[in-house]
């Protein structure tokens, strides 16, 4: 599966290595083979090493990681500077939060315009539908990335007017980039998982390859970002319709440095798609690096979350090893206990507290030691909400969602956070809702195509 045509390799990984510097605006060798047949473009979606792949500075920003001053000294300046939320995170390096991602954009629109050429027969119609369905969500997901990364948090009533992130819709490099509106991006990227979800098929061999739960999944990621909470449910409910089983973590060998199963090609039975984060060192120097103690001592003792998750190293260090992947990757990608906590989110803003509570629980009563769970209950639908809220936290510790989640619920004052960092004898402070939620774009990418730069 993972094997590239020479002919194609040789084109393809050339072509996109050479846009990846200034990428949406460097123009490529237009001699260079071009992907025609359907073998062709589904071995540009089975590069894993470009496609399933997400971005990972801003979990270094998030509130679940702490360093030391001398994990931070060693960390390297754009960790060090995105750990601290500085207006100048890069200071000239290359950064494939952004490229990558773009990398993926390309790619996709590379297919679609060819598949636009392309005439199926009734033989090869569904591998057709699926390439082009597997091109629509690989597009949207990198528009997601980029846009809880480099755009301020989607706010219902101002989205139509904030900046978003340029969206390239064509693979021609000659077309200009712009930055629409955050609402044009979100109607993009729903626009395109809608079709996907369409095109897809149920199942597929690899969790690298997308599915229709999996777009579902997405849909329902993405709403809830949106905050559009009912339809965030009712995607969350057709993905659950489909396949709803959770790993009963009494199954699982917490003493074990990966205590989860492999991902791939299919151990882990929760994971929908698989994407791991492009940097596994965003810890910064593990011996240094901590989750934040105040989020690790939230977990009650019969939780088994906290010695899966969790390695004590030192009464200072604790060091998190529950990867979704199952190995060192850092998973980012799409997985059922996810969807349950979207689901369980918008019932109790719906005021279905009893479903709310229903869904939290059925998650949690296969995360807690067994026999000692006792059912969640709740007083008032604001008191579900905040329960499912904690519990989402505690369940997707370094999932490449906590950022999202800052960003969405700092709009509501029950639930804003001040952030801070104590380092070097100086203390960092990131506000709800300040200009630094959105990472600049690269210097060099507003230098080359004149797009407008976020505010810092």
């Amino acid at each position: 599966m993972k094997q590239i045509t020479l002919c194609l390799l040789a084109g393809m990984t050339c072509w996109i290595s050479a846009c990846q510097k200034e990428f949406l605006d460097k123009k490529p060798n237009q001699a260079l083979t071009v992907p025609t047949t359907l073998t062709d473009f589904q071995s540009l979606l089975d590069n894993n090493a470009d496609i399933n792949v997400a971005p990972y500075l801003s979990v270094t920003a998030t509130d679940d990681i702490y360093t030391t001053d001398a994990g931070l000294s060693g960390a390297g300046v754009v960790i060090a500077n995105s750990y601290l939320w500085q207006p100048d995170i890069y200071q000239g390096q290359t950064q494939n939060d952004w490229n990558k991602p773009y990398q993926q954009v390309f790619t996709a629109n590379v297919i679609l315009d060819g598949l636009a050429k392309f005439k199926p027969d009734p033989a090869s119609q569904s591998q057709f539908n699926m390439i082009k369905g597997s091109a629509l969500f690989i597009r949207s997901l990198a528009f997601y990335h980029l846009a809880q990364q480099f755009a301020m948090p989607y706010d219902p009533a101002t989205a139509a007017a904030t900046l978003g992130i340029p969206v390239r819709l064509s693979s021609d490099v000659n077309q200009p980039s712009t930055r629409g509106t955050l609402q044009q991006v979100y109607d993009q990227i729903t626009h395109d998982l809608l079709l996907a979800a369409d095109l897809l098929p149920m199942q597929n061999d690899y969790k690298t390859r997308p599915t229709r739960q999996a777009a579902f999944a997405l849909l329902a990621r993405t709403y809830q970002t949106m905050q559009r909470y009912d339809q965030a449910g009712q995607y969350a409910s057709a993905c659950l319709n489909i396949r709803k089983d959770l790993i009963d973590y009494n199954t699982l060998t917490a003493s074990l440095a990966k205590p989860l199963p492999r991902a791939l090609p299919n151990g882990n039975d929760e994971v929908l798609y698989y994407t791991a984060l492009s940097n596994v060192n965003f810890f910064i120097i593990p011996t240094l690096t901590s989750v934040d103690s105040t989020l690790y001592r939230s977990y009650a003792a019969n939780d088994l979350r906290k010695s899966i998750f969790f390695t004590v190293k030192s009464s200072a260090i604790t060091q998190f090893k529950g990867n979704y992947s199952g190995t060192t990757a850092m998973f980012a990608g799409l997985a059922l206990d996810e969807v349950y906590l979207i689901r369980a989110e918008s019932y109790a803003r719906a005021g279905n507290s009893s479903a709310a509570m229903n869904d939290l629980n059925f998650l949690l009563q296969n995360r807690w030691k067994k026999g000692t769970f006792v059912p969640l209950t709740a007083s008032s639908t604001e008191d579900a909400l905040t329960q499912v809220l904690t519990e989402r936290r505690k369940e997707l510790v370094f999932r490449n969602t906590r950022w999202t989640d800052l960003k969405r619920l700092n709009q509501d004052n029950r639930f804003a956070k001040t952030l801070m960092r104590n380092a070097n004898g100086k203390t960092y402070t990131l506000l709800p809702g300040s200009p630094r939620y959105a990472f600049p774009i690269p210097d060099d990418e507003v230098r080359n195509s004149g797009i407008a730069q976020n505010n810092r």
